[in-house]
């Protein structure tokens, strides 16, 4: 038996051990990945200023977005 390096079994076909047919990469959901670079980041002290506590309104509800003693944040709802 002998080992190929794995450039030319990855770049040529005609030495390729994959069986013909099977996918060579796997599909990338583009949607999945647009989504992510949309993403914002605010820092705590955008949404809390000198505060311990924002009330915070999302589709009609009122939810506690509070800061701990120790440095953590609490949302409740």
């Amino acid at each position: 038996m002998t080992l190929k390096p794995p450039e030319t079994a990855l770049t040529d076909p005609a030495k390729s051990t994959i069986a013909p047919g099977t996918p060579r990469s796997v599909p990338t959901d583009t949607r999945r990945a647009s989504r992510s670079t949309r993403t914002r980041t605010l820092d705590s002290h955008e949404l809390l200023g000198e505060q311990a506590l924002v009330l915070i309104r999302h589709l009609g509800e009122i939810y506690r977005l509070q800061t701990t003693r120790q440095g953590k944040l609490i949302l409740t709802k």
